[in-house]
């Protein structure tokens, strides 16, 4: 059951990302899963951004562009992959932008959103960020492996910052929010950029780390395993997190993943707002937004 009150940091409803657009039922970052997460009327959208060859940043989550293109379908890149692990894989930065534009979107989950299926090409950030400025609505951007942008020889947060300020995007009161694990980068994007920054954790902070992040970070995202033990219990990073001024950006919730401790996706979800949980990672944002709205209602 969800408490009468919220226990947000703000004392407002928890807010829905739709994680990679609305993954669970269209390829992951295509413009189908971004429009669909619009029509269904989430809060923010979060894409992950990587870097082509020649330093333009692409919605991506993986460097190996294998599972989530077509390009392993594509005989005029065959020549083009390297060989990784036994296995033939294309990497976002041997590609410039324009052949990047030349791909298109598969679903890499098998049984999930037409597995296998192409559809629209693989978006720029930039096509991303016109797209929801027209949907008004908020862009939770994720910077992907920092030490992969240096490698090519790009400053992560140049990069991303000289795009923001292209798309007239800077300033804390922007809507587009940014988050990173690389919490020194992420730092010097909060210092250059103004915009609300969520470090993305991986493991519980001590109190110290906390108090650290709280001094210029808007709040962290953790895994939601972090929410509580095995039990079901909590484990306190959301009332210490809240202590300091921190809101809390869960992930990832998912209709069809594992939800353990719990028995359902609904439980799952129902224990994470209870604990005031400000923001929640969903692949079916629709599922979220519809139990949303039942506790609303059940407030009044």
């Amino acid at each position: 059951m969800i408490a009468s009150r919220w226990k947000t940091l703000d004392g407002s409803s928890p807010l829905i990302i739709a994680h990679r657009g609305a993954s669970g039922y269209r390829p992951e970052h295509s413009a189908e899963a971004f429009a669909l997460a619009f029509a269904m009327r989430a809060d923010a959208v979060e894409p992950d951004v990587l870097p082509s060859r020649d330093g333009v940043l692409i919605v991506r989550h993986d460097i190996d562009l294998a599972p989530t293109t077509d390009i392993a379908r594509r005989p005029e890149f065959a020549e083009r992959a390297r060989i990784v692990g036994g296995q033939r894989q294309w990497w976002i930065g041997d590609l410039d932008v324009a052949e990047i534009d030349t791909l298109h979107c598969v679903a890499p989950v098998r049984g999930r959103a037409r597995a296998g299926a192409t559809t629209s090409s693989v978006l720029r950030l930039a096509t991303l960020l016109e797209m929801a400025r027209a949907a008004q609505v908020v862009v939770d951007i994720e910077l992907k492996d920092t030490d992969y942008f240096r490698a090519l020889g790009f400053d992560p947060a140049a990069l991303l910052e000289s795009e923001l300020r292209t798309a007239g995007v800077l300033g804390a009161s922007a809507p587009v929010w940014l988050e990173c694990f690389d919490h020194a980068v992420l730092r010097e994007l909060r210092a250059r950029c103004g915009n609300r920054c969520f470090a993305l954790i991986a493991s519980l902070p001590s109190p110290g780390a906390l108090r650290e992040l709280s001094g210029w970070a808007s709040g962290i995202a953790p895994p939601k395993h972090l929410l509580w033990d095995a039990g079901g219990n909590p484990t306190g990073l959301v009332a210490d997190a809240h202590a300091v001024g921190l809101e809390v950006h869960a992930w990832t919730f998912r209709d069809d993943g594992d939800c353990a401790p719990f028995a359902t996706p609904r439980e799952e979800l129902e224990a994470a707002v209870a604990l005031g949980v400000d923001a929640l990672f969903c692949d079916f944002p629709d599922t979220a937004l519809a139990a949303r709205t039942e506790w609303i209602s059940a407030k009044r």
